[in-house]
């Protein structure tokens, strides 16, 4: 194998050979680089066969890792991840043109910290009559995750402490359009996991990820379940591929707002919703509907906030821009509205966050999973109607929904009618993800499967252990589950009163004709304190 000296010298000769009729000062430029990827170690391969294996070496040896190491791993990951925020979103934004690096940094810190480990895994016992059942959550093996070029960095770090906090290892296949960017990363989350004495490549990707390659991961025998967080397509070849998949499919988040809605709090939350990293977050603010009678009023809100109205020409050029074939143009997927605003000639500064035009439903600003900062906005009659937009405009994705309103019954028909796996109210959207907002963080949002808001306990399997006829640990418990002590009732098994017989909520039937020195099992729910207070005496007979 080329050592990086060598590909470099290749690299030189091949410059100079190309250069021969430059001029002095183009011959002594820099020699161009290589970046320094060590293939096959802290989870870069050259294919999917090999990527796989080690992931798979890797499981092994995590089975014989000691828990505290897992978990010093992923305290690793965490502070990692947060030493390198600016330079993350710095190369997220350099690669793949899309979003805001401020934007960024803070999605990625939210990441690092509300992404719920090991503790989340905690598991349940049951005690009875008959013994001790543990059910416990275990690791489900290898899992192959493909993710998207959106939230590069975010979905590789909320995977990886999600999966491998459950006991698995993970091979991604990334976005080409993001790949140097998360080859790094890996590379650098790798790096933190072995100087917390856990096996190497407990995630690994392949240095030039495709199609191809994606569709070999979700075949590959050695992958036990497969993580989708993309689109239309991608969720539906990984249905297909024969596999268990979690799926985190497309989103068209409608923001509802009725006539009780604080207007001035409701048009700030929704620009900083559907603005935050520019629109490509799959759970922000897509389209506007509002109730006809505070229309024109939420409209001065936002731009009274900061927001850009279009009208007339200027939005016919936005969507001659914009919409081409019926489909977004990509160039501008990502973008600051200050850059898709100049090529239709209107000049802002950077500080504005967000334009909308008003146009009808069936509008493609409206139907259209956008991924840019500028929203459709339609009104309707009356919030019932409201309502069955938001509906037909979420396209049955159940993924999320906002409504503003200060009516509960309201939220309540809207939270109902949706369904959806993210709904927020009186707040921006991404409160939902625990940003300025209460739970824990997720950035696999599977509404295709089911799962919603994934995390450790979506990447485990159930694992039930029983014990017979020990750890009896109710009988140690204080206080009695008995209605009543006392009076005595008749032994079941003789027919006559008896002082050693009561009456238990848990055991209806009563008996007095035991061994001299046994403690019946109709009292077992009592503790010994309660048998000490009823000054009853076991030994006596019958």
């Amino acid at each position: 194998m080329l050592d990086e000296a060598r590909i470099n010298a290749i690299v030189a000769e091949v410059v100079r050979q190309l250069g021969t009729g430059k001029s002095a000062g183009a011959a002594s430029a820099p020699l161009i680089r290589v970046p320094k990827y060590s293939s096959g170690k802290f989870g870069l391969f050259q294919d999917i066969d090999s990527a796989v294996a080690a992931a798979r070496e890797a499981y092994a040896q995590l089975h014989e890792t000691p828990v505290h190491v897992r978990q010093r791993a992923i305290e690793n990951m965490r502070r990692t991840s947060l030493d390198h925020l600016e330079e993350m979103a710095v190369r997220a934004v350099e690669e793949t043109g899309l979003g805001r690096v401020a934007d960024k940094i803070e999605k990625n810190r939210l990441v690092a910290l509300k992404t719920p480990g090991m503790e989340i895994l905690a598991p349940a016992a049951t005690t009875g009559d008959f013994g001790l059942t543990l059910d416990d959550l275990a690791p489900l093996g290898v899992i192959g995750s493909i993710t998207p070029t959106t939230n590069a960095t975010e979905t590789i770090l909320n995977n990886a402490i999600s999966m491998i906090a459950a006991g698995n290892t993970v091979v991604f296949n990334v976005h080409p359009s993001a790949k140097r960017t998360l080859a790094w990363f890996t590379q650098l989350l790798n790096k933190a996991c072995v100087e917390a004495g856990a096996p190497d490549n407990l995630m690994t990707l392949i240095d030039e990820p495709t199609i191809e390659s994606a569709q070999a991961l979700m075949k590959h025998p050695g992958i036990r379940l497969i993580a989708v967080t993309g689109g239309g397509p991608v969720v539906k070849a990984a249905l297909n591929s024969g596999k268990r998949a979690v799926c985190a499919g497309p989103g068209n988040p409608p923001a509802v707002v009725d006539e009780t809605a604080n207007l001035k709090l409701a048009a700030r939350n929704i620009i900083d919703g559907a603005s935050l990293d520019n629109n490509i977050i799959c759970i922000v603010e897509k389209e506007i509907i509002a109730v006809a009678s505070i229309a024109d009023q939420l409209k001065r809100e936002f731009v009274a906030a900061g927001a850009y109205e279009l009208k007339g020409a200027e939005l016919q050029a936005m969507e001659k821009l914009l919409i081409e074939d019926g489909h977004v143009n990509r160039k501008f997927v990502g973008k600051n509205v200050s850059v898709i605003l100049k090529e239709i000639g209107v000049r802002v500064s950077d500080d504005c966050r967000m334009a909308f035009a008003e146009v009808e439903e069936a509008h493609p600003f409206v139907q259209l999973e956008m991924l840019l900062p500028v929203l459709g906005f339609f009104r309707v009659p009356n919030w019932e109607e409201a309502i069955a937009a938001a509906v037909r405009c979420e396209h049955g994705f159940f993924h999320t929904a906002t409504m503003h309103s200060m009516a509960i019954d309201r939220l309540d028909r809207m939270a109902r009618a949706t369904n959806v796996s993210i709904f927020v109210k009186n707040a921006p959207s991404f409160a939902g993800l625990g940003m300025r907002g209460e739970g824990y963080t997720a950035w696999t949002i599977a509404g295709t499967t089911g799962e919603g808001l994934t995390n450790a306990r979506t990447w485990t399997k159930q694992r039930r252990c029983t014990l017979s006829g020990f750890f009896h640990i109710t009988r140690a418990i204080r206080g009695c589950l008995c209605t009543t002590l006392w009076p005595p009732s008749n032994c079941s098994r003789c027919r006559r009163g008896c002082a050693r017989s009561m009456r238990c909520a848990s055991r209806p039937r009563s008996t007095c004709c035991l061994p001299a020195t046994s403690t019946p099992d109709i009292f077992s729910c009592c503790s010994p304190e309660i048998w000490r207070r009823s000054k009853r005496r076991w030994r006596r007979p019958c």
